[in-house]
C-alpha cells in the first residue's frame, strides 16, 4: 500500500475541543481517505501554522475563546486569500452564516448536520484551491516561457512551440485530483503525454494501462474493479482490479469514447463517489488512484448523438489536454526523422542511414492521417529496404505519391510537389520572356517559402540546401527589407 498522503497540501482544522477534532479527523479519514491533516485546538496558533505551512483547506470552528471563529476568518481571507475555509458551527443561525459568507467564508455548516453534504463542500473547496494553483502555475509558466519538469517529458522528441504549450499545460494540472482527458487523433501519442504527467505527478507510485474499447460491461467491471471469489461462476479465488492495482499511482484508459453506456454509468458513480464494488463485494473500497483517459473520437459530438453521457463526460472534462496532429507541428519533422532514423538503424543492427537532402520537404507536403505513429513505421520501413548508407526516398514516394509514374526522379522536383504527380523539369513549362537565372532562383526560394508556410528549415531542406544559405537568398530576395 502507498504512503502517499492525500491531499497532497495538509487540511487544517481548528477547534478548541479535542474531542471534536479527533472526531472530525476520523471522519474524514474514513469517508474521503484524508491522511494529511493538521489539528490545531488553540486558536492562538492557527496564523503561525498557516505561515509554516502551505495549507489547501481550513475547517474552522465559530465560538472560540481567545480568538472567535469569525475573527480568525477575517485574518485569514486578508493575508491568505487563496486558502477556502469553510466554518462549521454548533448552532444553526442564519444571521451568523450570511455575516461569514458576508467576510469571505467558503461555505458554512452546522456540526452535527448533514455530514454528506459537509464531505461535497470540502470537495468542491479542495477543487476551487487545485484550481487557483494550477492557474498561478499555468501563468508563471506561460510568462517564463519554462518547464519544471523537463525530464518527464524526455521520451517526446519535439522543437515545437505547440507541444512545449502542452508541456507547460501538463505541468499545471499534473497534481490536480481532478481526472485528466487526453483527446487527439490516432497515433500523436497521448500515452505518451500521459506517462509523462504521471511522472511529475507521482513517479514512484503504479502505472497501469488499459484500452477498454470493445470491452463488454462484465470485462470492464471485472478489469477494473476486479471480484471476490465465488462471484460468479468460475471466479475461484479473489482477483484485484486495477483499481487496486494502480493503488496510489495511475490507471490511464484509452479509447474512452469507445466505452458502452452500461459501464458508463459505473464510471461516472466511480468519479463522483470516489468508491466502488469489486464484482460480489457488499462493502465500498475507495478510489485512490489518479484516473487518466484518452480518446481520439470528439466527445462533444458523441453527447449530441446521445452516445456518450453528458454527465460523464463533464466529469471528465475538468482537464483537458489536445494534442496537435503532425500536420499542424510540421517543425518537428526533422528531429522525429533523425529520432526514427536512429531507433531504426539500430533495430536493425544497420550504422545509421544518413537521411538524403529534400525528404523534410517530401514529407512536409503530405498530411500523415497516422500522425507520429505513421511517420515512425513509414522510416523503419526505409531502413529495412536500405541497401546502402543513405536512407531510400523510394519507400516514402510510394506512399505519398502513389500515383507518380514508375522511375520518377527522387530528388528536388519530387520535393516540391504538393502531393500531385511528379513533373520532370524536361516538362517545365516556361514563359516566352525567360527570367534571369537570379530572377528564376527568387522565384524558386519564394514558392518553398510558401510550401513550407514560412518555416526555414522545411524551405532549405525542400531546396536541398543548408538554413543559412536559405537565409542568405533571403535577403537577396527584391521584396525583402
Amino acid at each position: 500500500m502507498s504512503d502517499k498522503l492525500y491531499p497532497d497540501k495538509p487540511v487544517l482544522l481548528v477547534d478548541d475541543e479535542a474531542p471534536w477534532l479527533r472526531s472530525l479527523s476520523m471522519t474524514l479519514r474514513g469517508t474521503i481517505g484524508f491522511n494529511n491533516i493538521i489539528k490545531c485546538s488553540d486558536s492562538r496558533d492557527v496564523i503561525q501554522i498557516l505561515k509554516n505551512n502551505v495549507i489547501s483547506i481550513v475547517l474552522l470552528d465559530l465560538t472560540m475563546p481567545h480568538f472567535s471563529g469569525q475573527d480568525l476568518l477575517q485574518m485569514i481571507t486578508k493575508d491568505f486569500p487563496e486558502i477556502p475555509v469553510i466554518i462549521l458551527s454548533g448552532l444553526n443561525q442564519v444571521d451568523t452564516a450570511v455575516n461569514c459568507m458576508k467576510l469571505g467564508a467558503f461555505d458554512y455548516h452546522v456540526k452535527t448536520v448533514e455530514t454528506e453534504r459537509l464531505i461535497y463542500s470540502i470537495h468542491h473547496a479542495l477543487s476551487t484551491r487545485e484550481m487557483h494553483d494550477e492557474n498561478l502555475r499555468l501563468k508563471s509558466l506561460f510568462l517564463e516561457d519554462k518547464l519544471e519538469y523537463p525530464d518527464a517529458f524526455a521520451d517526446i522528441s519535439t522543437c515545437s512551440k505547440k507541444m512545449r504549450a502542452v508541456f507547460q499545460y501538463c505541468e499545471a494540472v499534473a497534481h490536480s485530483s481532478e481526472p485528466i482527458l487526453i483527446y487527439g487523433e490516432s497515433g500523436v501519442g497521448k500515452e505518451l503525454i500521459a506517462r509523462a504527467i504521471h511522472k511529475i505527478r507521482s513517479p514512484n507510485e503504479s502505472w497501469l494501462a488499459v484500452n477498454v474499447a470493445g470491452l463488454d460491461d462484465n470485462a470492464f467491471s471485472d478489469t477494473l474493479f476486479g471480484h471476490t471469489k465465488g462471484a460468479f461462476t468460475g471466479a475461484e479465488r479473489v482477483r484485484r482490479g486495477m483499481i487496486e492495482e494502480a493503488a496510489g499511482g495511475t490507471l490511464f484508459l484509452d479509447e474512452i469514447g469507445d466505452l458502452n453506456p452500461t459501464s458508463q454509468v459505473k464510471l461516472l458513480r466511480l468519479l463522483q463517489e470516489g468508491e466502488y464494488f469489486p464484482l460480489g463485494a457488499d462493502r465500498p473500497r475507495r478510489l485512490r488512484a489518479k484516473l487518466f483517459f484518452a480518446t481520439n473520437s470528439d466527445l462533444t459530438c458523441q453527447t449530441a448523438k446521445g452516445t456518450f453521457r453528458k454527465d460523464l463526460y463533464y466529469r471528465l472534462s475538468t482537464h483537458q489536454v489536445r494534442i496537435p496532429p503532425l500536420r499542424e507541428r510540421l517543425d518537428d519533422l526533422e528531429v522525429l526523422i533523425h529520432k526514427f532514423v536512429s531507433d531504426a538503424s539500430t533495430s536493425f543492427g544497420k550504422k545509421i542511414l544518413s537521411i538524403p537532402n529534400g525528404l523534410t520537404g517530401l514529407l512536409s507536403n503530405y498530411n500523415f492521417p497516422g500522425n507520429v505513429r505513421e511517420l515512425r513505421a513509414m522510416i523503419f520501413n526505409a531502413v529495412s529496404l536500405s541497401k546502402s548508407d543513405l536512407l531510400p526516398l523510394d519507400s516514402f514516394k510510394d506512399i505519398i505519391c502513389p500515383h507518380q509514374n514508375p522511375g520518377a526522379s527522387g530528388t528536388l522536383d519530387s520535393a516540391l510537389t504538393d502531393n500531385n504527380p511528379v513533373t520532370s523539369p524536361q516538362n517545365t513549362v516556361f514563359p516566352e520572356l525567360l527570367p534571369s537565372l537570379e530572377e528564376a532562383g527568387h522565384q524558386l526560394v519564394s514558392e518553398a517559402m510558401r510550401r513550407a508556410h514560412g518555416n526555414q528549415t522545411l524551405a532549405a531542406s525542400t531546396l536541398g540546401i543548408t538554413r543559412q544559405g536559405l537565409a542568405k537568398r533571403l535577403k537577396k530576395r527584391p521584396d525583402s527589407v
